[in-house]
């Protein structure tokens, strides 16, 4: 859920992106992770390499490797790190992280082999930092996911929100959220969106997910009054974008508005937590099918599966045209 880059982040992104990798500082590496940026990861293995036993550089070398979906291998780094600090929440984090990706790549033996290990590195985390909330999200995650058994529970994710309150009230409404989303109490999930837009009403994370959850319990002119003052307050708002594309799509209303949009966040810069452009051609090409337009409808349908040909959903929706 995700924010908008700071500008001096892409200023400093565009500054290192032109320092050779052999050169790059930790300081520096962190600063191309934190924009994203290509060349992180040839930084951070180069720091690596010439500071093979600087457990930061190798914490910063996970997560790189984390963002490049290099799982097994951000593994190996995240246990090199957390043996070399083992005092760095940091360094738990971002193995937990790495674990998390690679679960979701073996299978169901490995993943119950591995599991535990997630499950402990985030743990370890919180205990070395109890304001970590990404690792007290990560854990929500597991504890709805995870059966009784390897430390799965309800009750468990229910602690970790509470204790997300007490760092940021907001973030605690999240958790809140995500919990009544696994319990399917839609009620509960939109009040506690609402309760966080009421405390950061500017904040684009807090916001979209409002409008989503409107979106969900089919909230039609709620969600289309809250983007058109999103888009009235902040034009320049991508995402508020894509969420009038995204309601246009599934309710089958606003869809003259919906396509001028979805067209225009197409042509608009993305940010790191933008949605996909596959996801706004997928959009697109509901909005187009709503509006009697199929042949134009599968044309977007078959752009998204150009960009991702595994996408699901474009495929379902191009089968049903």
């Amino acid at each position: 859920m995700l924010r908008p880059f700071a500008p001096c982040l892409l200023c400093a992104a565009l500054l290192l992106s032109a320092v050779p990798a052999s050169a790059a500082s930790l300081a520096e590496v962190q600063s191309l992770l934190e924009a994203r940026a290509p060349t992180a990861l040839a930084a951070a293995e180069a720091l690596v390499k010439a500071e093979p036993k600087n457990g930061s550089a190798w914490v910063a070398l996970t997560r790189a490797r984390v963002y490049a979906r290099r799982s097994e291998k951000a593994v190996e780094a995240g246990e090199r790190a957390t043996a070399l600090s083992p005092n760095d929440a940091q360094a738990f984090l971002w193995l937990g992280n790495a674990l998390g990706n690679r679960i979701g790549e073996v299978g169901m033996l490995s993943k119950m082999t591995m599991a535990p290990d997630l499950r402990d590195a985030f743990e370890r985390a919180v205990k070395l930092d109890p304001t970590l909330i990404d690792a007290r999200n990560a854990l929500i995650e597991f504890y709805l996911q995870a059966p009784g058994a390897i430390g799965g529970g309800i009750d468990k994710a229910r602690a970790q929100a509470t204790a997300i309150a007490k760092y940021d009230r907001v973030r605690g409404l999240l958790a809140q959220a995500r919990i009544a989303q696994h319990e399917k109490k839609p009620a509960q999930v939109v009040k506690a969106y609402e309760d966080a837009y009421a405390l950061k009403p500017n904040d684009p994370q807090v916001r979209a997910a409002l409008l989503v959850a409107y979106q969900e319990t089919k909230r039609w002119p709620d969600a289309y009054a809250g983007i058109k003052r999103w888009i009235a307050e902040d034009p320049k708002s991508n995402n508020a974008q894509y969420q009038l594309g995204r309601l246009a799509a599934v309710s089958g209303q606003y869809l003259a508005e919906g396509e001028a949009a979805l067209r225009k966040y197409l042509a608009m810069p993305r940010g790191k937590d933008d949605p996909e452009p596959k996801n706004a051609r997928y959009r697109l090409g509901q909005v187009l099918a709503h509006a009697g337009r199929k042949e134009e409808a599968k044309a977007e349908l078959q752009a998204a599966l150009k960009l991702d040909p595994k996408f699901k959903d474009a495929k379902d929706a191009l089968a049903a045209l």
